[in-house]
């Protein structure tokens, strides 16, 4: 081995950390967040604090220090998820030949635009309309997909709380929306 590859590669203590314990922890964060590549990558995070901690102490207890470390690092990803949302794009279908598929593209007449910037307006109006709890708890659950229950958790509400801020909501939407 070169001195470069020594200075890369984890120590040996590491390196047993993180072969004991890298598949059990993708399965954890599996469960959990559901997408392999954000699993993946909390997974070496996991592995990278855990290795670099038994470089300075002995890690007595490593299974529990292990998923503490592993349950942190998945705390703090929920949180900047909720401080940081990103909205998902759907992407379009292309055929081989890299044209978009003209029967999933809808034309977009002048009218159609009018008629879209009108109704958006429609619900800004209606969404502002609403308390500011009630507008979070409805946004954060219909259009950024957060479950009830950590929304509740979030704002240290009961989960029925959030239902009912939720159809509060969506009936006062459908009032001033002109769909009931």
């Amino acid at each position: 081995m070169s001195p470069l590859t020594d200075k890369v590669t984890a120590p040996p203590a590491g390196r047993d950390l993180a072969a004991r314990f890298s598949a059990p922890l993708l399965s954890y964060f599996l469960r959990r967040v559901r997408d392999r590549s954000q699993a993946e990558d909390l997974v070496q995070d996991a592995l990278l604090r855990v290795i670099r901690a038994s470089e300075y102490e002995v890690i007595e207890h490593p299974e529990s220090y292990v998923f503490k470390v592993a349950a942190n690092l998945l705390k703090d990803s929920k949180r900047h998820a909720v401080r940081h949302p990103t909205v998902a794009r759907a992407t379009v279908e292309e055929d081989a030949l890299g044209e978009v598929d003209e029967t999933l593209v809808d034309e977009r007449s002048p009218e159609r635009v009018l008629d879209g910037e009108t109704s958006l307006a429609q619900v800004q109006q209606a969404l502002s309309e609403l308390s500011e709890l009630t507008r979070n708890v409805f946004v954060l659950f219909r259009l950024e997909h957060m479950k009830q229950k950590d929304i509740a958790a979030l704002y240290g509400i009961a989960q029925s709380t959030v239902e009912k801020h939720v159809t509060r909501a969506v009936l006062h939407l459908a009032r001033r929306c002109g769909r009931s």
